[in-house]
């Protein structure tokens, strides 16, 4: 192991160059030009050695110093070990900063790296994809001429960092920012993708909004009934009339309830077990009883159900998935209508289907009807008791099976919903299965 260079080094190495003068000027004189001419052997050889230090700094592109001797040894593999170090803290800081930006690049937020004066050097993916930015083309560009909105640039221009600023963007995303000192004269800005929580709290609004105003029209017609018979005494068959029309109204808002609780249920069921056993035939069957019952022989009901299909799922929400559509395919269509309902196992899965011959639902509708309170004739719905949850229901039921609702409609022509549940959640059976056709006499 060398030590670093010392007086006493250097002294003996000047001394070892003049000791052949010394003993030559003892035996032959001349001391003087022989210390001398030791004298410029020495400085010469301390230019040589300077000389290969300059060509291996300025010229060679080899990682290692030359060779040294005496005390030119200790500064070369000093130099090597410096050299070793730095390439040592600059792989340690590449990892640093490779950290970083892989941690950057797994948050859920635009991170962008900016100087106080605005130019950015550094942003992850997400900034790319939120902020429109392009990177490494947009490296030295002024945020400023990156994110051309009014709001945010005198939010920045006013160093107001201690609130964070909301915007809409030119993509229709509302973003939260927020800038905090990184390091010295430098600039951290988060960007959150908040669309999102913005279109939770605006269905929350309209959610209360909704409920409020399906509640306050048979409220208030118990109000007023109730107050007429507070102040004088209701002669047949005007009392009776109003009693039916508050029994309706109760019963209106009696199941209005239970579909609200319904949907809460099932959409706070987040892990259902798909591995109880349920049998569709068996319930379908009920819901052909239910339905004959329901339509009074005004609908040409058909049910063509493939009795050994059973499937793995939660049997109270298919049971509120069907029902649903069974029911709204009946009590939306006018009397005469022919409706059929199917389930069958079909090469994607098990499929259930409902059509009907009505007068269809015009195209524009057809997006929003899983929407909560979407009714397309909202007068036609009261006057059915609808409510406008029963496909939001539906819809909800059936993402905890991994299937989709679809809905096939043509104005004139009628309507078809169906969904399809996976093959894997079809229960196993022996022996081919068999097909039963119902149809009222």
């Amino acid at each position: 192991m060398l030590e670093r260079l010392s007086w006493k080094r250097l002294a003996g190495e000047l001394f070892l160059f003049c000791l052949p003068a010394l003993i030559i000027g003892i035996f032959f004189g001349h001391f003087g030009w022989l210390l001398f001419a030791s004298l410029l052997v020495a400085l010469g050889w301390n230019y040589y050695n300077q000389l290969k230090l300059s060509h291996w700094l300025w010229l060679d592109r080899s990682i290692t110093p030359p060779n040294g001797r005496w005390s030119w040894e200790p500064l070369f593999y000093g130099l090597n070990q410096m050299q070793m170090r730095n390439r040592r803290r600059r792989r340690e800081l590449g990892q640093l900063i490779k950290r970083f930006r892989s941690g950057a690049e797994s948050l859920p937020d635009a991170v962008v790296l900016a100087t106080e004066e605005g130019n950015i050097f550094w942003c992850n993916g997400l900034a790319q994809d939120l902020l429109g930015f392009r990177w490494p083309e947009d490296n030295g560009q002024h945020i400023f001429n990156l994110l051309r909105y009014p709001e945010f640039r005198a939010w920045v221009q006013a160093r107001e960092f201690d609130r964070a600023l909301n915007l809409q963007l030119n993509n229709d995303h509302y973003v939260e920012f927020r800038v905090m000192p990184y390091s010295e004269g430098q600039l951290l800005m988060v960007a959150r993708d908040v669309t999102q929580m913005r279109q939770l709290e605006g269905a929350r609004r309209n959610f209360f909004a909704n409920v409020s105003h399906e509640l306050r029209t048979p409220l208030t017609v118990l109000q007023g009934y109730l107050e007429m018979m507070e102040d004088e005494k209701l002669e047949e068959p005007f009392r009776s009339k109003a009693l039916d029309t508050m029994q309706e109204q109760t019963r209106r808002m009696d199941g209005l309830v239970k579909q609200l609780l319904t949907l809460s249920r099932i959409e706070a069921a987040t892990n259902i077990d798909l591995n109880e056993r349920v049998d569709m035939p068996l319930m379908l069957g009920m819901l052909e009883r239910e339905v004959q019952t329901l339509s009074s022989g005004r609908h040409d009901i058909v049910f063509r159900v493939n009795d050994k299909l059973q499937v793995f799922g939660n049997e109270d929400q298919l049971r509120s998935a069907v029902s649903n559509l069974v029911y709204n395919s009946v009590n939306h269509t006018p009397s005469g209508t022919r409706v059929e309902v199917s389930w069958q196992q079909t090469p994607l899965g098990a499929q259930f289907q409902v059509s009907d011959n009505g007068p269809g639902i015009e195209p524009q509708h057809l997006p929003r009807l899983t929407e909560r309170f979407y009714r397309v004739d909202k007068a036609r719905s009261r006057q059915t008791g609808g409510s406008g949850l029963g496909l939001a229901i539906v819809k909800h039921a059936l993402s905890h099976h991994n299937a989709k609702l679809d809905i096939i409609s043509e104005v004139g022509t009628g309507t078809r919903f169906m969904f399809t549940l996976p093959q894997r959640l079809i229960v196993p059976a022996g022996h081919s299965s068999g097909v039963r056709v119902r149809h009222p006499e």
